[in-house]
């Protein structure tokens, strides 16, 4: 799949959402991307996570992990198309943890899976996990990139799609300037 193909799933699938969005790091934007209806459609999923998958193709990949609550579903379709094992990061106190029981080796060779990367807060937070387990960070993949990155943390960033749409710190929001309903569709509700 290309790029093109990529965004055509995304737009026909009601993912892209427009008006006056604050993004799970705090930015405003007026374009969010709710990649969970995306990931109602298993095949489309298994599709992408494939795509994910042929991209890493060659390289030992013992596990996948994604943080919790958007990677999930795609972190396990890649982790699915590689045969490899999958545990999550989530929450708890504001910091990302590992729990339920899942842990992660030494020199275990790991891949990042994320659904959309601003920022990059929460994989950053992923990548320290993986390191203070003194796993070895393989890569890190998403499905779109809002900051077009190559890097993050030290750590090679591949996505299937980038997005060029502007984001704003909420006190420079031309958004907010005009009154425009603020709306916080994340999994992190600020």
């Amino acid at each position: 799949m290309n790029q093109e193909e990529i965004i055509e799933i995304l737009t026909g699938t009601g993912a892209v959402q427009k008006g006056h969005f604050v993004l799970s790091s705090g930015l405003h934007s007026d374009t969010y991307y709710q990649c969970a209806k995306v990931f109602e459609h298993p095949g489309l999923t298994e599709k992408l996570g494939d795509e994910i998958a042929r991209f890493w193709e060659g390289r030992q990949i013992d596990a996948v992990i994604s943080p919790a609550v958007g990677g999930l579903i795609l972190g396990f379709s890649v982790a699915l198309a590689m045969g490899a094992r999958f545990i999550f990061a989530e929450r708890e106190n504001e910091k990302m943890k590992l729990r339920r029981g899942f842990k992660i080796d030494q020199d275990e060779r790991i891949l990042v899976v994320e659904d959309v990367i601003t920022t990059g807060g929460s994989v950053r937070e992923v990548i320290e996990i993986i390191r203070e387990n003194k796993g070895h960070v393989v890569g890190l993949s998403c499905l779109l990139n809002r900051g077009d990155k190559k890097e993050m943390a030290g750590v090679q960033v591949h996505s299937l799609v980038s997005a060029s749409e502007k984001i704003y710190k909420p006190e420079e929001c031309p958004l907010e300037k005009q009154g425009l309903p603020l709306v916080s569709p994340g999994s992190r509700r600020l």
